[in-house]
């Protein structure tokens, strides 16, 4: 159907779909909403931006296509391997989570990766900076004295840890792909294993 930002609207409407899932995720997206709904298909938008929010939405979806039951199900298996990941560390590990390396980009408050390293047991290291995420020198890195950065870079084919260890900050790096981490739905917690992996290998001073 096209890159995510180009959709062939004529392609899905071809395709004859009962409904549309579309997301706010992408600076852009507005406009390939406006032309799903001005082509009249049926489409449902999502924006979650924290764990909570991506629940209410599993349900939203479930709801939508005829199966809530399942839904249901799926928010509750969530919500027990969530908890049942949580670690116990001598304090909460502080984590940046970068979505991009040139320039630097990483997760902030108000994105799902603040609360879901809150159930871990950790800390968004810029959990205290609003918005979802930002730019970032390396010496604002430096000063979000993080114990763990996850190298989550969007889009990339291949994520290479080690651009981010050659900056010299001396903190250990985790490659966690964007599939777990960067997308807010049911694969979160393949992200959140994942970081549970990292965060228990980590020599906290």
């Amino acid at each position: 159907m096209g890159p995510d930002l180009n959709i062939d609207v004529a392609a899905v409407a071809e395709a004859r779909p009962d409904l549309v899932l579309a997301s706010l995720s992408v600076p852009g997206m507005e406009r390939v909403v406006q032309a799903l709904g001005e082509a009249g298909l049926p489409t449902l938008v999502l924006d979650p931006v924290s764990v909570a929010e991506t629940l209410a939405d599993m349900r939203t979806i479930a709801r939508a296509i005829g199966l809530p039951e399942q839904g249901e199900a799926l928010v509750s298996d969530f919500q027990n391997e969530l908890a049942a990941l949580r670690g116990s560390y001598p304090r909460p590990p502080r984590v940046l989570v970068e979505w991009w390396p040139r320039p630097i980009i990483a997760a902030t408050r108000d994105s799902w990766v603040t609360e879901l390293l809150s159930a871990l047991g950790a800390e968004n290291a810029l959990g205290e900076q609003p918005g979802r995420s930002r730019p970032l020198t390396l010496d604002e890195v430096r000063a979000a004295r993080p114990d763990l950065i996850v190298c989550s870079w969007c889009g990339a084919r291949k994520l290479r840890p080690e651009v981010i260890e050659a900056r010299g900050l001396g903190v250990p790096v985790s490659a966690i792909h964007e599939s777990g981490l960067g997308r807010p739905g049911p694969r979160l917690l393949e992200g959140a294993r994942a970081l549970r992996q990292a965060l228990d290998a980590l020599r906290l001073p």
